[in-house]
């Protein structure tokens, strides 16, 4: 793991955005096209708006999401409204997103048709940027869920999650899933972020932080890229 340090997230975001459409374009150059998974929540918008003004062959770039609520798009919850109104903009408008939430009621039963449509989703993933949570979560791989223990083993490509300390089912990429990649990165903004990836480095349970499980393997390399302070 290597920890990428920043002044504030305006010198973070436009910097974050070049070594992402970086990795991009190699990708499209070696291989023709490429792929990127992004989390949702707050941190990253304004990430998203600077990655999006980038000039690269966008149309050439397919864009899934590690882990989505299982809500509609016109929800206030859902990520794929988010990265849609943030990401799919600008030069990324010509981009193809590979939905993750698909129109089953549940999410439980709905791993057949997720997988479907993220088929023609470019693997190994060439961009892998995660979030993390205050209780050491990571995708939608929470330690309050029964789904854990399976979402670490499972050869699947998504699993279906029922979190007790969050809202909604959800569905997100399994632990091999996301560790099928070429480049991760662990985006955080914020002292206490800071603090919970002190504490996850501080021992090895990953079914008490997820996040341990991406932070303390050796197969993927892994960037932390973080700023304690946001403006």
């Amino acid at each position: 793991m290597n920890l990428v340090e920043y002044k504030d997230t305006n010198e973070l975001n436009p910097a974050f955005a070049e070594r992402v459409a970086g990795l991009l374009k190699d990708a499209i150059k070696a291989k023709g096209c490429a792929s990127l998974v992004v989390s949702g929540g707050s941190t990253p918008l304004p990430f998203f708006k600077a990655l999006s003004q980038i000039e690269l062959a966008w149309d050439k770039v397919t864009i899934t999401l590690a882990d989505e609520r299982w809500v509609d798009a016109d929800h206030k919850d859902s990520n794929t409204s988010l990265v849609k109104n943030n990401l799919l903009q600008n030069n990324a408008a010509v981009a193809t997103f590979a939905e993750i939430k698909t129109s089953e009621a549940s999410a439980f039963g709905a791993e057949a048709s997720v997988t479907a449509s993220l088929s023609g989703l470019p693997q190994p993933l060439d961009v892998l940027i995660l979030g993390m949570g205050e209780d050491g979560h990571t995708a939608s791989l929470f330690p309050c869920s029964e789904q854990i223990a399976e979402g670490f083993a499972s050869d699947d490509l998504v699993i279906a999650v029922q979190p007790t300390t969050a809202p909604h089912e959800r569905m997100s990429l399994t632990l091999k899933s996301l560790l099928n990649a070429q480049q991760i990165f662990l985006h955080i903004v914020g002292k206490s972020k800071k603090d919970v990836l002190d504490k996850a480095l501080a021992a090895d349970d990953k079914f008490e932080m997820p996040i341990r499980a991406i932070l303390q393997q050796n197969d993927v390399p892994v960037d932390v890229i973080y700023t304690e302070t946001k403006l």
